[in-house]
């Protein structure tokens, strides 16, 4: 097997568990967004399309005869997890959810970008057109996160005046 064959499985493997991590995740904010209808919305559409940009990977995994990594998608899950866990302690935890998405969305942007270039450069073009949807689905969340943060920060100041409990729900 070569050596850029070998590289492109591992970081198919990483985004895999990226995408289980990030699934958990959003699992974990929806659970708890109580307040903010729009915003609830947007995350449960985006968690159908994380677990569609999962199984599009595991597809492109398994056609090249591979797998996903089960350590990596556990540890993905697990930092999930304890990411969720610690968001119900804070005061305003819309906010540092938001914050936790629009960031993590971008590490799954350079990722997918840095997959298609990989695929592109060795003929994978089922992998590069899978990469590709997961990206402009990325792209697409990232966005919607940033043209959301102000209207979801105004909303959170003012329910933080008045209702303080409710506002970081």
């Amino acid at each position: 097997m070569s050596e850029a064959r070998e590289w492109l499985i591992q970081w198919l493997r990483d985004a895999h568990a990226m995408e289980e991590q990030a699934e958990t995740m959003l699992n974990g904010q929806l659970s708890r967004i109580e307040n903010y209808p729009e915003l609830s919305d947007r995350i449960r559409l985006h968690l159908d399309e994380t677990r569609q940009q999962a199984a599009r990977l595991k597809i492109c995994l398994d056609r090249m005869d591979e797998g996903s990594s089960t350590m990596k998608d556990a540890g993905g899950k697990l930092t999930a997890m304890a990411q969720s866990l610690s968001g119900i302690f804070a005061g305003d935890e819309v906010m540092k959810g938001s914050l936790a998405s629009y960031t993590f969305e971008h590490m799954e942007i350079a990722s997918y970008t840095i997959l298609i270039a990989a695929a592109q450069s060795m003929g994978e073009t089922e992998v590069a057109r899978a990469c590709d949807e997961n990206l402009r689905e990325e792209v697409a969340m990232a966005e919607w996160l940033k043209d959301h943060l102000p209207s979801t920060t105004e909303q959170f100041l003012a329910r933080a005046e008045t209702e303080s409990d409710s506002a970081k729900r």
